[in-house]
């Protein structure tokens, strides 16, 4: 990318950035579920790749016509995820923690009994920023997660800024001093949380699993920090609900057995596709997965 593209890219993001959060809420919330909408009629690559994989979340069980439908909602709840990922910041701390309900605290009390740390597996779902803001509040402290280098840089700083007022402590991907993944270690060996997006995988050294019945791969490093430290591993899968949020927390996967390392990351990594099924299967329209998740599951044809 050019730097004067680059510039350009990056004025574009701050410009709607502001806009979106001076503009009222009922209007923002309108124009982004227009604009959701218009996205699902454009049919473009990633709506019918979501609307693959909706198909397979759903069992294939729903008519074209429900499936689009679907589709469509699903679009629009990624709109969502946006206009509040501009938004967050101003709704402030208060706001996100009335308006949020979470199934199954009682994990996570288990792990702070303990005096365990907690590594938090979620998917693409819901708004995963907005469950970050409960976690940082619930566990008492900054978790730290890792993002991808967007392009430009300044684009990606500008993210980095916003999640880093939300409260998460944010490593690069790639790029960094030092390896995230032992930035990671580090941080869950000062007892500290560790939240990580991986639902979809983009290495070529993912975990084989069955997701929905289908072979896949998803990174492994959730499993592999858990296994390493003691930490205990806890699926989560952030949906909305109304106009706040819903987050629902699964038991802790086991990654702290006999058997050898390999093995128990790959046990492990599976429990948390599994755990992601369910709830997903439960609530499709908030999963926001337009990548290809299975070799075998390609974007449908153009309409």
């Amino acid at each position: 990318m050019s730097d004067l593209r680059a510039r350009l890219v990056d004025t574009g993001y701050a410009a709607g950035w502001g806009a979106v959060k001076a503009l009222p809420e009922p209007l923002a919330a309108a124009a982004f579920s227009g604009a959701g909408g218009w996205a699902a009629g454009r049919d473009g690559k990633g709506v019918r790749q979501l609307r693959a994989n909706l198909r397979v979340a759903t069992g294939g069980r729903l008519s074209d016509a429900e499936l689009d439908a679907l589709t469509r909602d699903a679009v629009r709840s990624y709109a969502r995820y946006w206009l509040e990922a501009f938004r967050l910041p101003t709704l402030g701390t208060a706001r996100v923690l009335r308006d949020t309900v979470v199934v199954g605290t009682e994990h996570l009390d288990a792990a702070q009994a303990q005096d365990r740390p907690v590594v938090l597996a979620l998917p693409h779902s819901g708004n995963w920023d907005a469950a970050g803001v409960w976690f940082v509040d619930r566990l008492g402290g900054p978790f730290m997660t890792v993002a991808e280098r967007l392009r430009p840089e300044q684009l990606y700083r500008r993210f980095l800024a916003y999640r880093e007022s939300l409260g998460f402590r944010v490593v690069p991907l790639t790029g960094g001093d030092r390896p995230s993944s032992t930035l990671l270690k580090e941080w869950l060996g000062q007892g500290r949380p560790v939240c990580l997006l991986v639902d979809r995988d983009l290495s070529a050294a993912g975990i084989p699993v069955s997701f929905f019945g289908r072979p896949t791969t998803m990174p492994g490093g959730p499993a592999l920090l858990a296994a390493q430290t003691g930490a205990a591993l806890h699926p989560v899968v952030p949906q909305f609900d109304g106009a706040g949020w819903r987050h629902v927390v699964h038991p802790e996967v086991d990654v702290h057995g006999t058997g050898r390392l390999r093995e128990r990351v790959h046990a492990g990594t599976q429990g948390v596709a599994d755990a992601f099924a369910v709830s997903i299967a439960a609530r499709p329209v908030d999963w926001h997965q337009l990548g290809r998740i299975w070799a075998d599951v390609p974007p449908d044809p153009p309409r």
